[in-house]
């Protein structure tokens, strides 16, 4: 989810009357609060007079009731009960379909499972779930967004079925649409049919719109007509028209100069209609803790964003722990968290402590927040007295017994630091779930907080091993000799990645790329000496007529199959073909290859180096310092592939330094696998022929020989392309 443009869609003409607090909307949808309540201003929330949170209330009215005016607002679709559950849907994470945890690349299974006990046991489980199959590989050949999830393990049946597991769990299943997406191959129908009728066939809940300022009414319409309801959540701030049917949508708060400002804001949507799901978003930041205390306050939920691009960003266990006893009270009181009577920033006796109050008939609960890095002890709230009134500390479990003050009743409690509270005034006995939201509380809260670890760890990688060959003690057939270098190789490179710089927020950079067995982190730049023995290297990539030859040898035939060979017929390339590179070949089937032939693949630093040789300044590509492409294949920027590649040795000028052909611009080609406890990823070297157009989000080129593409590895059936070959290397004897 990236969003690439934070557009204002005017300025909301009522909220220029809160001209008394000198600030306008937040570009990230949040209404602006009384100076009064900043950092570092005396006393508690009493320093904000009952006056000014009156007015300030009443400002806040009068902006939702000319809101609801201004644009017609329709509240049905809210009203929908097949859609009731996005209104307490408070924990979603968007999870990577390459994540190990839940699809098992060994066994050849989904383990929905494995991936959901997991959650559970950190911070306590889900209520849906994001399912992201398409970037950030879609681009490498022409599959579009459908075709990348139906690549997945199985096809559609398999999908279907693991649809289903998330089902048994009482999980929502969510799959993006990217509008950006037209330059693949497109669908023999409008998106919005194509898209609604997939969702049917697959049975997902509901559709995040990547990037999408608002899913337009169009993709509604479409589901409804084939009578499968779907929930849209938008991921930018929803132009105030499309509230009516965005019935969900992303906070992205971390945008704009006010973003987490010490007292929280307040969620517009959420103000205007109560029932709007709102999952705050912030995938780079290390600490949550802004993140959990805004969405508590909101009465609204968090995207548990771990596995970034196939980067892990793990929550600590001390937002893990947050996460679960916010998520816990939330569904323990979420029908108080849709009232239509909300009053944020409730009066407060702490300095930095701030109070929403839900009320619902006669009860009413209070969600409190704790900015401090401190423990607030003693009076907390002070609530006009109700005779037969009894209050409960939902968060500890235990019953309160206020002191009169006056007309109010005072209550005392304590908040951990930077943490939660919560209250609940009601004239009955508690019913079952409520006491059983108090038993598991008091259980949970009896460990506090600051027992928990607040370190945030970087998940350590390692590359896959490669061993070598019997060394060879002349040149093989079709292959050449790469002589080992007087000096050690000054191997440079970076990964192209379209996301993953410097994080602002905590001022390191994103292990966004791989982690060489020499560095101690993921990293985007790498620089190595590295002394390389003498290897010999095919001239060109593994042929048609060169895999038909193993295929013949061996019967080979992967466990997983789809999408292998895809473009041969009953065991046989089309014809002219035998020249042309192999392609539809996972890394596992480019290894049953070069195992067969007695090769193996190539260290992506033996692939630099036979491409640019020790020359490295000369040497930008393979043939010499600047583009040329008159030495490589015809660029395709058609939407669907239709033209194969190159047959190799056919652009000899564009030879390396070693005589080495086809190094770049005709199809990928495998080198090194890395992996860590949750994803896995290629290295892919030279680039290819095919470049679809209109976005920057597509699967990068990377043709200069100190590029290489990182392909995140999910399973054969899903790794396997249309421009992705292979070339392989055998040792030489010294």
């Amino acid at each position: 989810m990236k969003l690439k443009c934070n557009l204002l869609f005017g300025i909301f003409a009522s909220l220029l009357t809160l001209t008394t607090y000198a600030e306008d909307v937040d570009l990230n949808q949040l209404l602006p609060t009384p100076p009064c309540y900043e950092k570092g201003r005396l006393g508690g929330s009493d320093s904000c007079s009952p006056l000014v949170h009156t007015e300030w209330l009443n400002q806040i009215n009068n902006y939702k009731e000319d809101f609801k005016k201004r644009v017609g607002y329709d509240d049905s679709r809210y009203n929908v009960t097949k859609l009731q559950w996005a209104q307490t849907s408070y924990i979603q994470p968007q999870m990577m379909v390459q994540d190990r945890y839940f699809y098992d690349p060994v066994h050849n299974k989904y383990t929905v499972d494995r991936y959901l006990n997991d959650l559970n046991k950190r911070y306590g489980g889900i209520d849906a779930v994001l399912i992201w199959a398409p970037y950030p590989n879609m681009g490498v050949d022409d599959r579009n967004e459908i075709d990348m999830v139906k690549s997945m393990p199985g096809g559609i049946e398999g999908v279907k079925k693991m649809v289903a597991d998330f089902h048994k769990h009482g999980v929502r299943v969510f799959f993006p649409i990217m509008p950006w997406d037209r330059g693949t191959r497109p669908p023999k129908k409008p998106w919005e049919d194509a898209i609604a009728e997939f969702m049917k066939e697959i049975d997902a809940d509901g559709i995040n719109g990547d990037t999408m300022l608002g899913v337009p009414l169009s993709y509604v319409e479409a589901a409804e007509k084939i009578g499968h309801t779907l929930a849209f959540q938008s991921e930018g701030t929803t132009p105030d028209g499309w509230l009516a049917w965005n019935i969900m949508g992303w906070g992205q708060y971390f945008y704009g100069p006010n973003a987490y400002q010490f007292a929280p804001k307040v969620d517009r949507f959420k103000w205007v209609e109560p029932r709007h799901g709102v999952n705050i978003s912030d995938r780079w930041r290390h600490r949550k803790t802004d993140n959990l205390h805004f969405a508590f306050f909101n009465g609204v939920g968090w995207e548990s964003w771990e596995n970034v691009w196939g980067i892990w960003n793990g929550i600590t266990p001390y937002d893990a722990e947050s996460t679960r006893r916010m998520a816990t009270l939330e569904r323990g009181v979420a029908k108080f968290l849709i009232s239509p009577g909300w009053e944020p920033l409730y009066p407060t006796k702490h300095y930095g402590v701030f109070a929403s109050r839900w009320p619902l008939g006669k009860e009413t609960v209070w969600t409190i927040v704790n900015r401090n890095d401190s423990l607030v002890r003693g009076e907390q709230l002070s609530i006009p007295a109700i005779p037969g009134m009894t209050y409960y500390d939902l968060y500890h479990g235990v019953q309160i017994l206020p002191m009169r003050q006056g007309k109010n009743d005072l209550l005392s409690f304590n908040i951990e630091a930077t943490g939660f509270g919560a209250i609940l005034a009601t004239p009955y006995q508690p019913d079952f779930n409520m006491q059983k939201l108090m038993t598991v509380m008091k259980t949970m809260t009896a460990a506090p907080l600051s027992s928990f670890s607040k370190k945030w760890k970087i998940l350590p990688q390692t590359m896959v091993d490669n061993p070598p060959t019997k060394p060879a003690i002349q040149a093989p057939e079709g292959m050449i000799k790469i002589p080992s270098p007087k000096m050690p190789y000054t191997f440079i490179v970076h990964g192209i990645e379209a996301e993953g710089f410097i994080n602002q927020i905590d001022g390191i950079e994103e292990p966004v790329d791989v982690q060489y067995p020499w560095e101690n982190r993921p990293q985007r730049k790498h620089k190595h000496l590295i002394d390389i023995k003498s290897f010999y290297m095919d001239k060109t990539p593994v042929t048609n007529a060169q895999f038909k030859k193993f295929m013949d040898a061996t019967h080979y035939h992967p466990s997983d199959d789809r999408n292998f060979l895809k473009d041969w017929q009953s065991g046989a390339y089309p014809a002219d073909w035998d020249n042309k590179p192999v392609t539809w070949v996972s890394i596992e089937d480019a290894r049953a290859y070069a195992k067969w032939a007695g090769k193996r693949l190539p260290h992506e630093w033996e692939w630099q180096y036979a491409a640019q040789g020790t020359d490295i300044n000369t040497f930008v590509y393979p043939w010499g310092h600047d583009a040329n492409p008159n030495v490589v294949p015809v660029v395709q920027k058609t939407r669907t592939l239709t033209v194969p590649p190159d047959d190799v040795g056919i652009h000899p000028d564009g030879a390396s330094p070693f005589g080495i052909l086809d190094m770049v611009g005709n199809v990928w080609q495998w080198t090194d696998e890395f992996f860590d406890e949750h994803t896995r990823a290629a290295i892919l070297r030279g680039g290819n022929y095919y470049q679809p157009q209109g976005s920057h989000w597509y699967f990068p080129q990377a043709y200069k020989n100190d590029e290489h593409g990182k392909l995140l590895l999910m399973a054969p059936s899903y790794d396997r392309s249309a421009t992705i070959g292979f070339r392989c290397v055998q040792d030489a004897a010294n």
